[in-house]
């Protein structure tokens, strides 16, 4: 039993908890406990992963183009939620929305100024772009907010522990699970059941072949652009509570949404979904079970996947 006492210390201190706040309540039996706590907080982390991932695919697998500033979005809407929060006094959901439309619209800028100058260019200049925007945006942020982690002050309903089937599970980590899936619903729909959706789907098999049957793939970049930076801040707003912000945010989870892209497959809203739940979990479970080495299961499983199919789980070859 001291194993799993010290595996359970560990899941607790990687996910920020204390012994009374412990992701299931001590109901059943030990290992019954801690599997459930581990899928709990796997999916939770799962779904931070993939609102932050999905736009990224969809903008990699339409435009082609190595965007390593996504996660300088993410790190702008956590700024953003933060300021809003604390400087104006505006409440958390009004804050995500918000910052999902300004970091939006700005990005649909930068798209227009930076990135479609370089949409023909090689990969080496694509990436060059954008780790330098991303470390421009680190070095801003650290200029007006500092190095220190930022935290907000949730509502009191999003705070302490829901009951369910005679076990306890953190709210905000409830919160952002229901929002990962009702966004999961919103993008299904607007993929496959919307005229924009097929235009999309259309340019991301063949670009060529849609231009030529008169959609306007130019405007499709922009707006998919737009919509995936967008959600990519409202995933950064979502991990404050959950990780703590820092402006190196902007690098910090980057591998970790390249891995979510890579796996899942350029462009696949269904394999962004798996991956991210897959990798997700997994490496909350390597934490947990490797506390020294726990960050090279997540590598591990996507390393095994790529070898397997290197386009991903609904990537085209």
């Amino acid at each position: 039993m001291p194993a799993l006492g010290a595996g359970i210390h560990v899941l607790l201190a990687w996910t920020g908890q204390d012994a009374m706040t412990l992701s299931v309540g001590l109901n059943g039996s030990p290992v019954q406990n801690i599997v459930i706590s581990i899928l709990f907080e796997g999916l939770a982390y799962a779904m931070f992963l993939f609102i932050v991932s999905v736009g990224l695919s969809v903008t990699m697998g339409l435009m082609g183009f190595v965007n390593l500033a996504h996660g300088a979005f993410a790190m702008a809407g956590g700024y953003l939620v933060l300021s809003a929060m604390n400087d104006f006094g505006v409440p958390f959901f009004l804050a995500l929305l918000l910052t999902f439309i300004v970091v939006g619209a700005v990005s649909a800028v930068f798209e227009r100024l930076f990135y479609a100058r370089l949409y023909k260019a090689t990969e080496l200049e694509q990436v060059l772009l954008t780790i330098g925007l991303a470390y421009m945006a680190i070095a801003t942020y650290t200029y007006f907010y500092g190095p220190r982690p930022q935290t907000i002050h949730l509502p009191e309903y999003l705070t302490g522990q829901l009951g369910f089937a005679a076990r306890t599970f953190p709210t905000y980590r409830v919160f952002v699970i229901a929002v990962g899936a009702a966004l999961t619903a919103v993008l299904w729909y607007a993929f496959e059941r919307t005229n924009v959706g097929a235009r999309i789907r259309a340019a991301v098999d063949n670009r060529r072949m849609a231009q030529s049957i008169g959609i306007n793939v130019d405007r499709l970049f922009t707006l998919t652009f737009a919509v995936g930076s967008g959600l990519a801040a409202l995933g950064g707003g979502l991990a404050i509570e959950m990780f703590g912000l820092t402006p190196s945010f902007a690098v910090l989870y980057l591998v970790f949404f390249l891995l979510v892209v890579a796996v899942g497959g350029l462009g696949s809203l269904k394999g962004t979904l798996l991956a991210a739940i897959l990798l997700g979990v997994c490496d909350t479970a390597g934490k947990y079970v490797f506390a020294g080495a726990g960050g090279f299961f997540i590598y591990a499983v996507a390393m095994l996947i790529l070898l397997i199919r290197p386009a991903g789980l609904y990537g085209r070859e």
